[in-house]
């Protein structure tokens, strides 16, 4: 099967699958070296061969879990089975600025739209949002949580009757039954991570069961303007692998992409991420939510923090380690190795980290409130967040102590305070067979 590859709706090259593990972009004459396919795919004369059914690139944009069921119930089961059908179909609705359709296409064929103001406003029960997700699923993204993209054209909607917003411009994710409130729990974490560094930018529905993401790959008219690499893509990973890599490989990528006047930033913020995965006990900060963005290889940047959760609040997850490793390690308690770290590999001297910790501490202070507001407002997000403000207050306390940064006790503030033990968490059993 052959493909055209678009940058900002402009042919530029053709993806072609030779036999079951290669694949060949080859761009066309006279290509713009500005509309590169990948940062590790610069335009040249000859082409690009990948000894893999689809290069890295391509695969980041691939659905997997809840939506690859989803597209295969609509398709067939083939598809999973076939990368490059799968990207045919999903290709027009990718994040950042490529698109990938069969020759011939039309990139511009209306699809059905999703109402963004009934998600926020309306039932996001898992029924509810999976027959949604069932009715719109068009686009590549893949996560812990059910996502997709709504990219209708032109339609609008009222968010709580004020403000008007293009619903191309949106990621939407919801919760589920094993994950309840998961839609709440990252935005509360998206707002301790927007007093730090950039961030997507989020809005819950009134019952917290469903995430908006504004996206940040797209232009103030909601069309295309960034390129988007994921840490995978970049490292020439399978997105299964996203767990697999080190921030010493991320570290070595950011130095081999990101302009040299750039770098100092890209660490301060790679730096300060690290530091929020540790206060807020996300386990989930691995090598598909950590990405850069860009317009030439002259303006590539880090991509503001998104997905940022505490995954420790749930059953399955409480014991999980971090989910990405340095200096050969995944611990929550990784002492003054941390410090070390920073300093070596990310050129962040231990004072500015000290820093980065006290800011992240009042910004914790700052949006706790939050969570007990919610803690009143939905009756089954109660215990959850006790569980979050104990993850939030054990993460921040194990920063400042003196294994690590030294910087004394914490004043966490009254929201930290007033309520019972939640009960404990117990992961579900796992029965293998039967006898």
């Amino acid at each position: 099967m052959k493909l055209t590859v678009f940058v900002l709706s402009k042919p530029v090259a053709t993806l072609e699958s030779i036999g079951d593990f290669k694949s060949v972009l080859t761009y066309e004459a006279g290509a713009d070296p500005n509309h590169l396919v990948s940062l590790t795919m610069p335009v040249r004369t000859e082409s690009w061969v990948w000894d893999d059914p689809l290069h890295p690139i391509f695969r980041m944009n691939l659905p997997e879990g809840y939506l690859l069921h989803v597209l295969e119930e609509q398709f067939g089961r083939h598809i999973g089975a076939s990368p490059i059908t799968l990207l045919s179909i999903v290709g027009r609705n990718m994040i950042g600025r490529l698109q990938v359709a069969v020759p011939g296409a039309d990139l511009n064929e209306p699809v059905t739209p999703l109402d963004v103001a009934e998600l926020l406003k309306g039932d996001n029960s898992e029924a509810a949002f999976s027959a949604l997700v069932r009715k719109y699923a068009t686009s590549g993204v893949s996560g812990v949580v059910p996502k997709f993209l709504d990219v209708q054209k032109g339609s609008r909607f009222s968010q709580y009757g004020k403000a008007t917003l293009f619903t191309r411009r949106h990621i939407v994710k919801g919760s589920s039954q094993h994950l309840p409130f998961v839609a709440l729990n990252e935005h509360l974490g998206m707002q301790v991570a927007a007093k730090i560094v950039p961030t997507a930018r989020t809005e819950v529905s009134q019952d917290g069961q469903a995430l908006v993401v504004h996206r940040f790959d797209v232009d103030g008219d909601g069309q295309p303007k960034y390129g988007l690499e994921d840490f995978c893509a970049l490292l020439g990973m399978r997105p299964s692998a996203k767990y697999e890599t080190t921030w010493e490989r991320i570290g070595k990528a950011v130095r081999d992409n990101v302009p040299g006047a750039k770098q100092r930033e890209t660490f301060h913020h790679l730096a300060a991420t690290i530091l929020l995965t540790y206060a807020l006990r996300n386990a989930d900060c691995h090598a598909k939510n950590i990405a850069l963005t860009y317009t030439s290889r002259a303006d590539v940047q880090i991509a503001p923090v998104y997905d940022m959760l505490t995954t420790c609040v749930y059953a399955e997850h409480k014991d999980s380690p971090p989910g990405i490793s340095f200096m050969g390690k995944k611990t929550w308690q990784p002492g003054k190795n941390l410090e070390k770290f920073l300093a070596g590999n990310f050129g962040i001297p231990p004072r500015e980290q000290a820093a980065l910790v006290e800011k992240i501490g009042d910004a914790i202070s700052d949006t706790a409130p939050r969570v007990r507001r919610a803690m009143k407002e939905h009756p089954g997000f109660r215990e959850i967040g006790k569980h979050l403000l104990n993850a939030w207050r054990e993460g921040v306390s194990d920063l400042r102590n003196k294994r690590t940064y030294a910087l004394g006790d914490w004043k966490s503030g009254e929201a930290f305070l007033g309520f019972s033990d939640p009960p404990p968490l117990k992961a579900p059993r796992r029965i293998i067979g039967k006898s």
